[in-house]
């Protein structure tokens, strides 16, 4: 068998251990282990203290002891006889004397001989005593007592503790697993919910249980991204569909007349037929121009470079272009000084798409005016046409929306023209709305922030 490369034994990873691969498994074993670390330092202090308060209860003994049987012999009361009566299992005793040594158990001759006043530690045949001695005269006689129940009881306080963490380490183990999988369980929920959902359907959304805590948030965040999703898939299809549906007809009309030339050649001159093809390959150009900034206004909604821009100069502009091509009177005694800070070519394209709407569909004349205010700036464009139902102020806005009343691609309008205002205004920070003018028709109302943001 080959030998893996150097690069994939570098960049393979260890696989975790099957008992730890999940998020609430991770979390039960380190609470588990900083459980266990707290519990066993507390267990060994509680040894301690329980070896220290025993040895220390034996110690006290053993002072009594030295001090009863050094009174004796200050008294000269302690004798070889004393010391053999002393026959129990808890006491070892020795006597030297001069004339010899006596001891009431033989492990008493193993016992080390201590400074008076101190205590030690000695093992006679295997089992811990704590050992003292006292001098008297030429008498010296060293007194140990066995730990032998000391280290049973902490021996046994220990195994005791052992058993009792075990058990309760196992406790916690399932109880804090059972409450994180509890935890988890919305989490796993919306990770199926999200799996589920089809990428050519992203209507779907991951339930909020409405207690407000992090799994609550973490919905609402994965429902806000699929909310923009959804946006930008729509965004696309309209813009597919939108395109496939206006570029249609110029194209149908171009085939149209290329067919009747070929099968009828007199039917039209060749001047006729090529100005068919560019009227209508500029119909086309306009419709993917006016598709493009609409699909990057949604892509992005962003105006890009902004300066101040005098909205009363557009307005003044767009009345004297308005005049030299119709016939309409235009009415300006109403523009005022306004200024506003935005994309210069976006606004004066949006307030041009008003002001030709708006001439499409006037009778005798159009009426412009702009102000400041406390807010910003308000631009009013009105004309003395049929007017706009208030049933469709809203749809008017909407993209290849034509209503009846000669508003259709023949009039010049592609349908996208208030499309693209309301799409540059709110990328603005503005506004746009309809209302009934005085002079009869509609009135298009911009407003837009002094600085827009």
């Amino acid at each position: 068998m080959a030998e893996p490369t150097g690069s994939a034994a570098e960049t393979a990873q260890p696989r975790r251990p099957r008992i730890l691969r999940g998020i609430p498994a991770r979390i039960t074993a380190g609470a588990v282990a900083i459980v266990a670390a707290v519990l066993a330092a507390d267990s060994v202090g509680v040894v301690l203290a329980l070896d220290r308060m025993l040895a220390g209860g034996v110690a006290a003994t053993l002072e009594q002891d030295v001090a009863g049987l050094s009174a004796d012999a200050a008294n000269d009361d302690l004798v070889a006889l004393d010391v053999l009566r002393i026959n129990d299992d808890e006491r070892l005793v020795r006597l030297e004397e001069p004339s010899g040594t006596v001891v009431n158990d033989e492990g008493a001759a193993l016992l080390p001989s201590p400074e008076p006043g101190e205590q030690v530690r000695a093992l006679v045949d295997g089992e811990p005593y704590l050992v003292a001695s006292f001098t008297v005269d030429e008498q010296t006689v060293v007194i140990a007592r066995s730990l032998v129940t000391v280290d049973e009881a902490v021996s046994a306080t220990s195994l005791a503790l052992a058993v009792a963490i075990s058990f309760a380490l196992v406790i916690i183990a399932i109880v804090i697993r059972f409450v994180v999988a509890r935890s988890f369980a919305p989490v796993e929920r919306m990770r199926r919910t999200v799996d589920a959902i089809d990428p050519g359907d992203l209507g779907a959304r991951v339930p909020i249980r409405g207690v407000d805590d992090e799994v609550d948030r973490l919905a609402g965040t994965l429902n806000g991204m699929l909310d923009r999703l959804e946006g930008a898939q729509l965004r696309q299809r309209r813009f597919v569909s939108d395109a496939s549906h206006e570029l249609r007809s110029p194209l149908a009309t171009i085939r149209q007349h290329a067919e009747l030339v070929r099968a009828h050649p007199d039917a039209e001159t060749e001047r006729q037929l090529a100005d068919v093809v560019l009227d209508e390959a500029e119909r086309m150009q306009y419709l993917v121009d006016d598709l493009l900034l609409l699909a990057r206004l949604d892509e992005r909604g962003d105006v890009g470079t902004r300066t101040d821009l005098d909205i009363d100069d557009v307005l003044l502009a767009e009345a004297s272009r308005v005049r030299g091509a119709t016939t309409l009177n235009v009415d300006t005694s109403q523009v005022h000084a306004a200024r506003v800070r935005g994309n210069e070519r976006l606004i004066a394209r949006a307030i041009r798409n008003v002001v030709d709407n708006a001439a499409r569909h006037a009778r005798s004349g159009l009426a412009f005016a702009s102000h400041a205010s406390d807010t910003g700036v308000v631009v009013t464009i009105d004309d003395d046409g049929h007017g706009i139902a208030e049933a469709d102020r809203e749809s008017v806005f909407d993209r290849f929306v034509r209503l009846d009343q000669g508003r259709d691609r023949d009039s010049g309008g592609s349908g996208l023209g208030l499309a693209i205002v309301r799409q540059v205004i709110v990328a603005h920070g503005g506004s746009v709305a309809v209302e009934s003018a005085p002079l009869g028709g509609a009135r298009l109302i911009i407003e837009l922030p002094a600085t827009a943001s």
